[in-house]
C-alpha cells in the first residue's frame, strides 16, 4: 500500500518513512510484530535475535534492512549489534528494546542463579542498548525508545517472579529516561502486553483474560509500537501503555 493510500484511510501519516529503527528479539512474536509495522509505514529496520538463521529468515520475509545475530545478555554482543546497525542504516532514530522472558518459578523454587541471568537477559540487556544508542540517537531529530515489557508491571503474574521483577526494573529506568533525554528530544515509552497470542504465551498455557474474551493478535501490538515511533506520538513520554485487551482492572 503506498504511503498516500495508507493517509487517505487512516487519516494520518506517522512520518516513518526513512527512519531507522533497531528492533532487538525480532525473529519471532513480539519483535517481530515491531519490526514489520515500522517496515509498513516506510523505516528502514535492522532486526536481531541469537539464532542466526532464524534472524535471517526473518529479515527476508519482513523485508529488514538488515540483520545480525547477537545475545543481548551478552555485552560485547549489544556493542557489537548497535554499530552494525547505526553503520548499516546510517544511524539510528529509533530503538525498540526486546528480550526473550526469563523462566517461570516461584522464589523459593527458583536458584540464585537465574537471578543473574535473568538481571543479564532483562534489565541489563535494556540499559546496554540504551547505553550504546545514545550517541545516535541524540542525532536524531526526533529520537524514540520503545521497551517491550510485560502486563506484569501493573499486576505481577503468578509463577513469573523473575519477569515481574526485573520488568518492573525496566519500566522504572524507563521513566527516569523520560525525563533526562527529554532535552535531547526523545521519548521513552513501555508497552506492556498481556495476552497477545505468541510463542510465549502458548509456553506459558494461560486462557485469554482480556475484557474482549480473545488474544490479540501481533500485528495488533505491532501497530501500537509503530504509532509511540511516530512523529505523531512526539508529546507522549514516560508511560506504559497497555496493550492487553482491557484485561486490567485498574485506574492507572
Amino acid at each position: 500500500m503506498s504511503d498516500a493510500r495508507r493517509a487517505l484511510i487512516w487519516g494520518v501519516d506517522l512520518g516513518l518513512k526513512d527512519r531507522r529503527a533497531l528492533v532487538t528479539a525480532a525473529s519471532k512474536g513480539l519483535g517481530r510484530a515491531c519490526a514489520a509495522a515500522l517496515i509498513a509505514e516506510g523505516a528502514k529496520v535492522y532486526i536481531s535475535s541469537r539464532n542466526p538463521t532464524s534472524i535471517e529468515e526473518a529479515g527476508r520475509e519482513v523485508g529488514a534492512f538488515g540483520w545480525s545475530a547477537a545475545d543481548v545478555s551478552r555485552e560485547s554482543d549489544v556493542a557489537a549489534l548497535v554499530k552494525d546497525a547505526a553503520d548499516k542504516l546510517g544511524g539510528l532514530d529509533i530503538l525498540v528494546v526486546n528480550a526473550g522472558g526469563p523462566p517461570p518459578g516461584l522464589f523459593q523454587t527458583l536458584p540464585l542463579e537465574s537471578w543473574e541471568k535473568a538481571f543479564d537477559l532483562t534489565l541489563m540487556s535494556a540499559v546496554r542498548l540504551v547505553h550504546a544508542s545514545l550517541p545516535h540517537l541524540k542525532k536524531a531529530e526526533h529520537g524514540r525508545i520503545v521497551f517491550i515489557t510485560s502486563i506484569s508491571v501493573r499486576q505481577p503474574i503468578r509463577n513469573l517472579i523473575l519477569s515481574n521483577s526485573l520488568r518492573a526494573a525496566v519500566t522504572g529506568m524507563a521513566k527516569s529516561l523520560s525525563f533526562e533525554l527529554a532535552a535531547d528530544r526523545i521519548t521513552v515509552n513501555c508497552l506492556a502486553p498481556d495476552g497477545i497470542l505468541t510463542d510465549r504465551i502458548r509456553e506459558l498455557g494461560h486462557p485469554p483474560s482480556s475484557a474482549m474474551g480473545r488474544f490479540g493478535d501481533p500485528a495488533e501490538f505491532g501497530a501500537a509500537c509503530a504509532f509511540l515511533c511516530s512523529q505523531q506520538a512526539g508529546y507522549i513520554t514516560g508511560q506504559a501503555l497497555g496493550v492487553d485487551g482491557g484485561s486490567q482492572l485498574g485506574v492507572h
